[in-house]
């Protein structure tokens, strides 16, 4: 008989909280630094640094996991 190991609501991936950390960030830029305004300004930038730590994050998180 196979045993099958059923993953709890405690183990998650930790791409997946990468994920939410990210979204987060995104939700937190737009709602409070108004990142998305008309006007361009420096802040951009944030949204700029801010995704391409998301994707070395990915990136290094798979990586690490194989």
């Amino acid at each position: 008989m196979k045993v099958t190991k059923v993953k709890s609501k405690k183990n998650m991936n930790k791409t997946t909280i990468a994920i939410i950390v990210y979204v987060l960030g995104l939700v937190f830029g737009a709602l409070v630094l108004d990142m998305w305004s008309a006007e361009t300004s420096p802040k951009a930038l944030l949204g700029i640094l801010w995704t391409t730590l998301f994707a070395i994050s990915l990136y290094y998180l798979e990586f690490k996991d194989k």
